[in-house]
């Protein structure tokens, strides 16, 4: 079982991308599985993550908070920006546009730590930086969101926000207590979770492309573009903003990793529930979902050759 967990660990952009191939040739077979049920989903990956959070990552937070912090507000600037300016320049319609804009207002994913470890980068810092940043989206994210698509859509950032803490907030603290009460059963459980995680992504994929397979066929490829240049830009400019801050090659690298994979599942949840009017804003945060896999699998072989030659 534990050969399998690794196999689906390591080839997780693999396994996602063959779910949202699959869901794209045969829409019929998720299509019964409602949208509304990936924000269960997504607590269940989130409750997963509080089982591996202990004491020691948040004495991280406040050992290096320069780090962290500036980590953290690279994350909640380049990503919403970039976001803001592709939109634009290849004048996506509102829908769309907005879910580009969802993704890039969200928080950093659990699989950026998956990937700074296979990339050699600091583990804690982007440990560190997911927490904070998970913590501070229920705030910033419904803010961001309507500075950047206020203009356009009508964001009630109170529901976002009490959106993100039933989803996000309250499955970690649940899965971080019952860490804490349960740890004997919790160390069993822990190492099977990166494995469960991806493939309940790879659901969450599958059931959005599903609902929205004949809009992707119809003209998808440009939303895939602006996705990956998305993510590309985030990569290259939270490595550069590291760098800028004089920060050693694995700090920059977990920087880069954190700041450019973005939690899309949560983009996808909350464009479901709060923007029923706008179908594809789920879109760019399903294709975000697999496409970061794949370049974050590229990133950590770049990062982690550079890393053992310095």
């Amino acid at each position: 079982m534990k050969k399998i967990c690794d196999f689906i660990s390591r080839w997780m952009g693999v396994i996602v991308l063959l779910a949202g191939l699959f869901s794209l040739a045969f829409p019929a077979v998720f299509a019964p599985v409602e949208m509304r049920s990936i924000n269960p989903m997504l607590g269940v990956i989130m409750f997963g993550m509080g089982l591996t959070l202990n004491p020691a990552d948040f004495r991280v937070v406040l050992s290096r908070p320069k780090d962290i912090l500036a980590g953290c507000a690279l994350q909640f600037t380049i990503m919403p920006l970039i976001a803001w300016g592709l939109v634009k320049l290849f004048a996506l319609p509102a829908d769309l546009a907005l879910g580009v804009i969802l993704v890039g207002c969200c928080p950093g994913g659990t699989a950026s730590n998956v990937i700074t470890y296979l990339a050699k980068g600091d583990l804690a810092l982007s440990v560190g930086m997911t927490a904070v940043s998970t913590l501070l989206a229920p705030l910033l994210t419904p803010l961001l969101t309507l500075l950047f698509a206020g203009t356009f859509v009508d964001v009630d950032t109170t529901a976002m926000l009490l959106s993100i803490v039933y989803v996000v907030i309250a499955p970690i603290l649940g899965g971080f207590l019952v860490q804490r009460l349960l740890p004997q059963l919790t160390r069993r459980v822990v190492p099977y979770l990166p494995a469960f995680s991806s493939l309940m992504i790879a659901v969450v994929v599958a059931i959005i492309v599903s609902h929205t397979s004949e809009k992707l066929l119809n003209g998808g490829w440009l939303i895939v573009l602006v996705v990956a240049l998305h993510n590309i830009f985030g990569l290259l400019a939270g490595f550069l903003g590291g760098t800028l801050l004089g920060l050693s090659l694995p700090k920059s690298a977990a920087i880069s990793i954190e700041v450019g994979m973005q939690n899309s599942g949560l983009a996808s949840s909350l464009a479901t529930l709060h923007f029923a009017t706008f179908p594809l804003a789920a879109i760019p945060g399903a294709i975000f979902s697999v496409w970061h896999n794949i370049s974050g699998a590229i990133v950590a072989r770049i990062y982690s050759s550079r890393i053992n030659a310095a």
